[in-house]
């Protein structure tokens, strides 16, 4: 079942962007945010992650964020404003008329999810992972590895980061005009607002994975979160079912 191909509905953004979403399940609703250079498939559906939630009695959805995976991927500027993922984000929710949801983000999705509970969004609960406290208020600058990145592909020795993040970007089929993009959309959360959301909130990430800053300063900056590690890096540990498991439990609680 995980790897079963789960074919896109498409709806039109706040903007008239067409952008992708896949369901599985059925039941609560349970909206899953990929993470930048991913898309629902990859970073949901292929490793189990999709299929173990909607056994736990969840209807599973998937947006491809603007940019990523089935979803458009314009190239001009004016198509990236600030916060475009959130509303994107907002767009879905008013679409499918979603009320009583939980709200899932990995990396770039937790972002976007700690952003749309920033400005209005009340999940009954939050699971936000591959994110940390400086991920989310300090953003300038957290995208220049992925610039270099998009901007010198080819260049990289073999084995090296870059690479390596050159070959996930291969294997996702990735638009590098259309990610540049998104590197300018990024919007600081302040401490305030961090503050002031309220949804139970489970912050998980890899025991290695610093990338964001600090999962635990993070979920300590909510008003009701808990922090939890599973094994892995940034990269490792969305392929390893200790995540799902992270998420299922808490969601069903």
């Amino acid at each position: 079942m995980a790897n079963s191909p789960i074919e896109p509905q498409f709806f039109d953004s706040f903007d008239g962007a067409r952008l992708a979403w896949r369901e599985v399940g059925e039941g609560r609703p349970v909206v899953m945010i990929h993470g930048y250079f991913s898309d629902a498939t990859v970073n949901w559906i292929k490793y189990g992650h999709a299929a173990k939630v909607a056994a736990a009695g969840f209807r599973v959805i998937m947006p491809d964020l603007r940019a990523h995976g089935s979803s458009a991927k314009p190239h001009d500027a004016a198509s990236y404003p600030p916060d475009v993922l959130m509303r994107d984000g907002f767009a879905l929710i008013e679409h499918l008329g979603l009320t009583d949801y939980d709200l899932v983000g990995y990396s770039l999705g937790g972002r976007t999810a700690v952003r749309m509970m920033a400005n209005g969004a009340t999940p009954r609960r939050a699971v936000l992972s591959g994110m940390g406290y400086q991920g989310i208020t300090a953003t300038t600058g957290r995208g220049e590895y992925f610039r270099n990145v998009l901007t010198h592909l080819g260049s990289f020795p073999r084995g090296s980061s870059e690479w390596m993040t050159e070959a996930f970007l291969k294997t996702t089929g990735g638009d590098p005009v259309a990610l540049l993009h998104i590197l300018d959309t990024f919007v600081d959360t302040t401490p305030a607002e961090l503050e002031r959301i309220a949804a139970p909130t489970l912050v998980v990430n890899g025991a290695d994975d610093d990338d964001n800053g600090s999962g635990e300063q993070l979920a300590a900056a909510l008003q009701d979160a808990l922090f939890q590690e599973v094994p892995g890096n940034h990269m490792s540990a969305v392929l390893k079912s200790e995540l799902s498991d992270a998420i299922v439990a808490f969601v069903t609680t």
